[in-house]
């Protein structure tokens, strides 16, 4: 038991200590939100334009648009 007192009053220390440290801001507490919201408008505009700039015909029923051709013996 002696043995892990030295042990357990550092962790304590430290523990006490980092509490009353005062938070410096991170880059992701500063800018998280921004890089977030950037990157999910990037992603909007590019798939947006991907999308309307190819042409894609959205109905996939053939009715209408396939014509048979003339059979050939």
């Amino acid at each position: 038991l002696y043995l892990l007192a030295p042990s357990a009053r550092g962790i304590q220390h430290t523990a006490v200590r980092g509490a009353h440290r005062k938070h410096e801001p991170t880059f992701h507490d500063k800018y998280g939100t921004m890089v977030l919201l950037g990157g999910a408008s990037m992603f909007t505009a590019v798939w947006g334009y991907v999308f309307t700039s190819l042409n894609v015909e959205w109905g996939f029923s053939p009715v209408g648009r396939v014509t048979p051709s003339e059979w050939r013996e």
